[in-house]
């Protein structure tokens, strides 16, 4: 429904209007991509679910190559080699997936000239300021004068240039807020991915800790997408920045991925009431308290 209802904005075909708001379905779908692809793998690891999994992952990338959404594209396949790597610890599986996507977008690049275009400015931003690489170039500028502190708040330029609030968000906070600032809102995410891993150990399934690593994987990738893309370090592929880009579509989706790693907590469990015997593990002292008595009472 996504390629016959929406509309095309800033080169990909992925929004839909509905009259009082614009919506962005692919990222709503990213939060159905790790759910029901970790309810996937989370059994046993049999050819058919394998085959199930990555055809699921093909139903949901397709479009987004339909609609010249690659930036988000990149993202799901990231996220479908966590989860694959994460149930199976296979490397030969990710180099296999990784080799297929780079045949893919080596494909895409020589048959779109609209991609070709991007990567043709990569690394050279500076040499088509006035063309191909004027959000880079601005982006840049704006880090620059931003400095350590900022400018302050409503006091930057880099609001003027189209996407400033969405794509290009990591220099807009730069240069109102400072780099400290900036880098601050990249450590949160890297936090977000170290604490998934951890709680790999205590988890309650496997599932919950694919969910939790798959969905700290992808806000990581895309934020490094919006990062390295706006600085020219990676070609500009128009992702938002996690938590921080303005939309109403990309953070309803975030908080909603936010659900799996809060999810991967274990279960608590609950305080005795006051004036409540304690039970086994639920504050008994000793295992004399446990038997019925202190240690040194009468039998």
């Amino acid at each position: 429904s996504t390629l016959v209802l929406s509309r095309t904005i800033g080169g990909a075909k992925n929004w839909i209007n509905l009259g009082f708001i614009t919506v962005q379905p692919s990222e709503f779908v990213k939060v159905a991509f790790v759910f029901a692809g970790c309810a996937t793998l989370e059994r046993i690891m049999t050819a058919r679910n394998t085959i199930l999994f990555v055809l699921f992952s093909g139903a949901c990338m397709v479009p987004l190559f339909l609609m010249k959404d690659f930036g988000t594209a990149s993202i799901f396949f990231v996220g479908m080699l966590i989860m694959a790597y994460m149930r199976s610890g296979d490397w030969k599986t990710v180099a296999l997936f990784g080799g297929l996507a780079g045949a893919g977008a080596v494909t895409v690049i020589a048959f779109l000239p609209y991609v070709a275009s991007r990567f043709a400015v990569y690394r050279h931003a500076w040499e088509y300021a006035s063309t191909g690489g004027y959000q880079q170039t601005r982006t840049m500028m704006a880090i620059g004068s931003g400095g350590l502190f900022g400018v302050g708040g409503g006091r930057g330029n880099l609001d003027l240039v189209a996407a400033a609030d969405t794509d290009l968000v990591f220099g807009f906070v730069s240069e109102e807020w400072g780099l400290i600032v900036a880098l601050c809102c990249a450590v949160c995410l890297l936090l977000f991915a170290i604490y998934a891993i951890r709680s790999t150990a205590y988890s309650r399934s496997a599932y919950y800790s694919m969910a939790a690593c798959a969905a700290a994987g992808i806000f990581l990738f895309q934020a490094a997408l919006n990062i390295f893309g706006s600085t020219d370090l990676l070609p500009l592929t128009g992702v938002t920045f996690p938590l921080v880009s303005n939309g109403g579509s990309s953070m309803a989706a975030n908080f909603a991925m936010l659900a799996f790693l809060k999810a991967v907590q274990p279960p608590t469990r609950p305080e005795p009431a006051a004036g409540a015997p304690a039970g086994p593990g639920l504050g008994a002292k000793s295992l004399g308290d446990l038997a019925g008595g202190k240690a040194g009472d009468p039998a």
